[in-house]
C-alpha cells in the first residue's frame, strides 16, 4: 500500500472531521483543513517564521551606517533571511498554498504583537533605559515612539511581505518541479536561492514603493538600489544557514515517513 496516501486521514480532512490516525501527509501534499494544518506544521519552523517577522519589524527602526549614499540598509536584515528559510522548508515539506496560510497567520500574529507594543507604549511609566539625569522625558519618548510604530510602515512592510511570500512559494516550489533530482542539498540550494533572491527583491521594493517613496520622498532609482542591494545581503544569509535548513527539512520529512508508515502498518 502506499503510504504517501493515508486513506483514513484523506477522508476525515474531507468531511471536515479530526483524523482517527496521527498521520501525516504526503511530502509536499497541500493541507486544505486548516486545524489540521496547524497540527501537522512543525512548531519550531513556524515559530522561527513568527519570531523573524516580529523581529525584523523591529529592528527596521534601527538604520545601518554603511558609509556609502547608495546603500540603505536597517537592522531588521539580521531577521529577514530566517523568515525566507522557514518559508523555504515549510514550502518543501507541506507545498506553497500551506506554507502562504502558514506566513499569512505569522503575519497576522505579527499585527498582533504590534498592538500590544501600541498598548504597552500608551501605558504611563518609565523605560529602565530611560534613567539619564537630565534626559529621562526624551528617551522615554524616543523608547514609547520606537515600540509604538507607524501605520503606514506596519501596513507597508505586511502587504510587501504577502507579496513576497506568495512568489517566494510558489517559485520554489516550480523549481522544484524542474529538478531531475529534488532531494539532494544542491536541489534544496537552487531552490531557496533563486526564489529567495527574487521575493527579497519585491518585498524591498514594494515596501519602498508604499512607503519610502510616498512618505519619504525616495527617487525610484533610490527605490530600485535599495531592493537590489538588499536582497544581495540577505540571499548572503540565506546561503551561510541554508545547509542549517536543509538538515530541518529533511528531520522533518524523515519523521513524517516514519509516521506514515508506522500508521499504515496498524491501519
Amino acid at each position: 500500500m502506499d503510504i504517501s496516501q493515508p486513506v483514513p486521514q484523506k477522508q476525515a480532512i474531507e468531511n471536515n472531521q479530526p483524523s482517527n490516525l496521527a498521520a501525516l501527509p504526503a511530502h509536499g501534499q497541500t493541507i486544505d483543513n486548516f486545524r489540521e494544518l496547524l497540527r501537522f506544521a512543525p512548531p519550531l519552523i513556524v515559530t522561527m517564521l513568527i519570531l523573524s517577522i516580529v523581529g525584523m519589524n523591529l529592528l527596521a527602526n534601527k538604520s545601518i551606517n554603511t558609509g556609502l549614499d547608495w546603500l540603505a540598509l536597517d537592522c531588521g536584515i539580521l531577521f529577514s533571511w530566517m523568515a525566507f528559510l522557514s518559508m523555504d522548508v515549510l514550502t518543501k515539506c507541506f507545498g506553497p498554498r500551506s506554507t502562504t496560510t502558514l506566513s499569512i497567520v505569522a503575519i497576522g500574529a505579527n499585527l498582533v504583537v504590534a498592538l500590544i507594543f501600541f498598548i504597552a507604549s500608551l501605558i504611563p511609566g518609565e523605560w529602565s533605559a530611560s534613567y539619564v539625569e537630565g534626559s529621562e522625558g526624551i528617551i522615554n519618548l524616543a523608547l514609547d515612539s520606537t515600540f509604538r510604530g507607524t501605520w503606514f510602515i506596519i501596513l507597508g512592510s505586511s502587504i510587501a511581505f504577502a507579496v513576497s511570500a506568495v512568489l517566494n512559494n510558489y517559485m520554489n516550489a516550480g523549481i522544484g518541479k524542474r529538478l531531475n533530482n529534488d532531494s539532494s542539498f544542491g536541489a534544496f540550494a537552487t531552490r531557496a536561492y533563486i526564489s529567495t533572491f527574487s521575493a527579497q527583491f519585491v518585498d524591498n521594493l514594494v515596501f519602498a514603493l508604499l512607503v519610502s517613496r510616498t512618505f519619504f520622498g525616495w527617487t525610484l532609482m533610490q527605490c530600485f538600489t535599495c531592493a537590489l542591494t538588499g536582497a544581495v545581503l540577505e540571499l548572503l544569509f540565506e546561503v551561510v544557514f541554508s545547509p542549517i535548513g536543509y538538515k530541518l527539512t529533511q528531520s522533518i520529512l524523515a519523521e513524517r515517513h516514519q509516521q506514515a508508515s508506522t500508521n499504515m502498518s496498524q491501519a
